[in-house]
């Protein structure tokens, strides 16, 4: 039988006590955020589905809001933007996703910014253009790995060096604009740059490159990236005209200098 006597005076009022409580509020906020983050994984893999009518009407709204003053209201373009009817959603993934679109201000070519939109909204604005139109869609992750340095080498010299140079370090163009240095770009947004041909680029479709050679061209990139130098100082890899002032300046000064201190010995 129980005993009154002997009960505490929490277990008489029937109450628990304040570490049960606590307890029990913190096993409550740890099930709601485990629920919470279970349904935001869900909802960004939805999102991934460029086909679904609720992705492309959530980056219609998008493109209403933050696009439509230049491209138009039916993306069919303005005297303030081109139109993007059938650039496809690889065009859209490297503008927004690169921060070049929405544009800055009105220059000779687009610099590319912190991004503005989150990687759903990137992907809604990407499924409602291309749901205007067929066009370049964004790369598979198979597209973008295994590919041959040696032969991406090659391809990136004889296609690509002229402007972005050799080392993928950049290099400056006419009237103002540049071809960016590529270190730091994703493997997707070399593969779309190639396959839309942004600014000043130009197109290398599936004829001009396949996708394998895109592929072994982002392979060499990631080459360059990973291996330092091995010759020493790389100078920014800007090439002949850097090493050549560097010469000139440090390495012909360093000449004088000796010249000069021997000529100050000898008097």
């Amino acid at each position: 039988m129980f005993n009154k006597k002997n009960s505490s005076p929490a277990q008489r009022r029937g109450r628990r006590s304040a570490l049960a409580s606590a307890a029990l509020i913190a096993l409550g906020l740890l099930i709601t955020g485990g629920a919470y983050a279970t349904v935001s994984a869900t909802t960004a893999n939805a999102n991934a589905d460029l086909s679904s009518p609720a992705v492309i009407t959530e980056g219609q709204k998008l493109f209403a809001a933050n696009c439509a003053t230049c491209h138009g209201q039916q993306a069919q373009g303005t005297e303030n933007g081109p139109s993007l009817i059938g650039v496809g959603s690889a065009a859209v993934d490297f503008q927004v996703g690169t921060g070049r679109m929405p544009m800055q201000m009105q220059g000779p070519q687009a610099l590319a910014k912190p991004v503005q939109f989150t990687d759903a909204q990137v992907q809604a604005l990407a499924a409602y253009v291309a749901s205007l139109a067929p066009g370049p869609s964004i790369p598979s992750a198979t597209q973008l790995k295994d590919g041959n340095v040696a032969n991406g080498g090659e391809l990136f010299r004889i296609n690509c060096a002229m402007c972005h140079n050799v080392a993928g370090a950049g290099g400056a163009l006419t009237e103002g604009k540049f071809a960016p240095e590529l270190k730091g770009v994703t493997a997707a947004h070399v593969y779309e740059a190639m396959l839309t041909g942004p600014q000043n680029m130009p197109v290398f479709n599936d004829l001009n490159l396949t996708p394998s050679d895109k592929k072994d061209i982002i392979a060499y990139l990631n080459y360059l990236e990973q291996n330092p130098s091995a010759g020493g100082l790389e100078l920014s890899s800007l090439g002949p005209v850097s090493e050549g002032l560097f010469l000139w300046i440090f390495g012909l000064g360093a000449i004088v200098a000796l010249t000069v201190w021997i000529t100050a010995k000898s008097n």
